[in-house]
C-alpha cells in the first residue's frame, strides 16, 4: 500500500481563538509536494499537525509510513557533532569498544558493523566529507545543511517534513537542499517560497482561507494553472456584476410599472368609475402583488450580491499585486555611490573586505552575492555608515534608505501609519493611506503596531514607508529581503521594485528574485 498523509475535516484554532482551519481536507502522497500560501494562513501549523506536534480540535490526521522533520541546524549546541546530528553517537561508542576489545557480549550481539559505511555513504550523497566527530560549529551554514540532509538519507523515512529549508542559507546551502530534493524518491512536504526549489517538486498544494487546493506539477505548471484561474475569476466577476445590474434594472422596471398601474387604478376609483368593493379588492390585490414583487426583488438582489462577493473574494486571492511608486528623480549620470580601495572589518589584523572599489552611477542595480562569511553584511554596514572602513573612502551622493533583515528603519512601538508619517513628515493623510494601500495595508490594517507584525509584513511596511513618500530615496539598500516573505509578498516587493526608478544595492541568494527585479550587474565577494 502506498504511503500517504491524509487530513479529514480537520479544524484547529490558535490559543487566541483565531480559527485557522475549519473542515480542512488534504492528502499528501509519496511524492515531493510544495506547500504554499500567504503568511498567517497556517502552513507551519499544518506541518505540526502532520508531524504530531499539534492535535486537531476536530477531524482526523492519519499517516501510513514513518515521518521525520528535517532539522534546520543553523543554530547548534556547543560541542555537538555530526554524529549527534545522525543520532549515532552511542552506537559509535559501542563500535569503538568492540574494536578495542572491551565491548560486552550483549553489545556485540546488537552491533551494526556497517554503521560507519552507511553514514559515509549518506555523507557522500550530499558531497560532504568530514569525520563524524567534527563539531557542527566548525561547519559553514551550507555544510551544516548538507549534514542534516545526509542524516535524512541515513534514516530513510517514508516522509520528510521541511519548513522553509533554504531560508538564511547561502548559495551553497540552497544548492544542497535543491539537489537533495531533486533526487529524493520518498514523500516530502515542503513549506517554501523558494521558486527554484519549487521547480523540483511533483505537486503544489496551495493553502488559502478557502481550503487546500492541489496542483499537479512544479512551480511553472502551477503558474500556468493560476493564470487560467485568474482569467476565469475575472470572467466570473464580470458575469456576477452584469447579473446584479440586470436584477436591479428589472426590479426598478417592475416597481415603476407597478406604480403606473396603481396610479391609473387610483385615478379611476376617484372618478367613481368602479364600485367601491371592486376598487377595494383591486387595492388589496395590488398591495399583495407589490409585496410579492418586493420580496422577489430582494431575494434576487441578495443572491446576485452574494455571487458578486464570492467572485470578488476569489479574484482577490488570485489577483497578482501591482505597485506604482513616485519617481525618485535620479539623473542618469549622477554618482550614487563610490567606494575607493576599501578595506573593512572589525579587526585590522583580520579584515573581511580588502582593497574593494565600486562605482554606481544613476539607476544601476547591483546585486552583492557570495557565500556566508564573505563580507556582504560588512560591506552594507560600510556603505550605510554603520561601520567605518579600516582603509579607503566611501562617498554616498544621494538620498538613501537601508532595510536590513530586522527593518530597524521602523519603530516597533508605532503603528504602520505613524511610522510612515514620521519618515515622511511632508506627506498628508491621503498620501499616506494611498502609499500603504499599494503594499496591501488598507484601512484598519494600516493602524497595526509594527511590533505585532510578522516578518514579511514588517518588510512590506518598511518598503511602503521608505518608498511611498513624496521624496523616495534615490538609493535603496536591501539585505536578504525575501527571507521571511511568502510568495504573494515577494510578488508585491518585486512589483514595487520593478517600478522603482532609483538605484538598488541588494544582498540576496534568491536568483529568481534578482532576475525579476532586473539587476544590471553583480559584485561577487569571496572568503578572505
Amino acid at each position: 500500500m502506498p504511503h500517504s498523509i491524509t487530513l479529514s475535516q480537520v479544524s484547529w484554532s490558535a490559543p487566541d481563538g483565531q480559527s485557522l482551519f475549519t473542515g480542512l481536507d488534504a492528502r499528501f502522497g509519496a511524492e515531493r509536494t510544495g506547500l504554499i500560501g500567504r503568511n498567517g494562513v497556517g502552513k507551519t501549523t499544518l506541518l505540526k499537525l502532520i508531524a504530531g506536534g499539534l492535535a486537531p480540535a476536530s477531524g482526523v490526521v492519519s499517516t501510513t509510513g514513518s515521518i521525520h522533520v528535517l532539522r534546520q541546524s543553523l543554530q547548534v549546541t556547543p560541542g555537538e557533532t555530526i554524529a549527534d546530528l545522525f543520532g549515532v553517537q552511542a552506537e559509535l561508542g559501542v563500535l569503538a569498544r568492540a574494536y578495542a576489545g572491551t565491548a560486552t557480549i550483549e553489545e556485540l550481539s546488537n552491533i551494526d558493523w556497517l554503521l560507519e559505511e552507511k553514514v559515509d555513504r549518506a555523507m557522500a550523497a550530499v558531497g560532504l566529507e568530514r569525520p563524524l566527530n567534527t563539531p557542527l560549529e566548525e561547519l559553514s551554514g551550507g555544510q551544516r545543511t548538507r549534514a542534516a540532509l545526509a542524516a535524512q538519507i541515513y534514516t530513510a523515512p517514508d516522509f520528510i517534513i521541511l519548513d522553509e529549508p533554504t531560508n538564511n542559507l547561502d548559495r551553497d546551502g540552497r544548492k544542497a537542499v535543491i539537489d537533495f530534493l531533486s533526487g529524493w524518491r520518498g514523500g516530502a512536504v515542503i513549506v517554501s517560497h523558494d521558486r527554484e526549489l519549487l521547480e523540483t517538486v511533483d505537486a503544489i498544494v496551495e493553502l488559502t482561507p478557502l481550503g487546500a487546493t492541489r496542483y499537479g506539477g512544479n512551480w511553472s505548471h502551477y503558474r500556468e494553472r493560476k493564470a487560467l484561474e485568474l482569467a476565469a475569476a475575472e470572467h466570473d466577476l464580470a458575469d456576477a456584476t452584469k447579473r446584479l445590474n440586470e436584477v436591479r434594472r428589472k426590479a426598478q422596471e417592475t416597481a415603476e410599472r407597478k406604480a403606473r398601474s396603481d396610479g391609473a387604478g387610483a385615478r379611476k376609483a376617484a372618478k367613481g368609475d368602479m364600485p367601491r368593493i371592486v376598487s377595494g379588492g383591486l387595492k388589496m390585490a395590488a398591495q399583495q402583488t407589490s409585496g410579492a414583487n418586493a420580496n422577489r426583488a430582494t431575494r434576487l438582489k441578495s443572491d446576485a450580491t452574494d455571487e458578486l462577493q464570492k467572485a470578488r473574494d476569489r479574484l482577490e486571492i488570485l489577483q497578482p499585486i501591482s505597485v506604482n511608486l513616485p519617481s525618485t528623480g535620479l539623473p542618469a549620470q549622477k554618482t550614487v555611490l563610490k567606494l575607493e580601495r576599501v578595506t573593512a572589518g572589525h579587526s585590522p589584523q583580520c579584515p573581511v573586505i580588502s582593497d574593494l572599489s565600486l562605482d554606481i552611477t544613476g539607476p544601476e542595480r547591483v546585486a552583492i552575492v557570495g557565500p556566508n562569511g564573505s563580507g556582504k553584511t560588512t560591506l552594507l554596514s560600510v556603505i550605510t555608515g554603520e561601520l567605518a572602513p579600516l582603509e579607503g573612502s566611501v562617498h554616498v551622493g544621494v538620498r538613501t534608505a537601508f532595510l536590513d533583515q530586522q527593518v530597524n528603519l521602523l519603530d516597533p512601538g508605532l503603528s504602520i501609519r505613524e511610522n510612515f508619517m514620521k519618515l515622511n513628515p511632508q506627506a498628508g493623510e491621503n498620501e499616506c493611506r494611498a502609499a500603504l494601500a499599494r503594499f496591501m495595508f488598507r484601512a484598519e490594517a494600516a493602524l497595526q503596531p509594527v511590533g505585532s507584525l510578522s516578518g514579511g509584513q514588517i518588510l512590506r511596511a518598511g518598503l511602503a514607508c521608505a518608498l511611498g513618500g513624496p521624496l523616495p530615496p534615490q538609493l535603496l539598500i536591501l539585505d536578504e529581503p525575501t527571507n521571511h516573505l511568502d510568495l504573494d509578498a515577494i510578488a508585491a516587493v518585486e512589483a514595487g521594485l520593478q517600478t522603482y526608478d532609483g538605484a538598488l544595492v541588494v544582498v540576496s541568494h534568491d536568483e529568481a528574485f534578482l532576475s525579476n527585479i532586473g539587476m544590471t550587474r553583480k559584485l561577487e565577494l569571496g572568503p578572505q
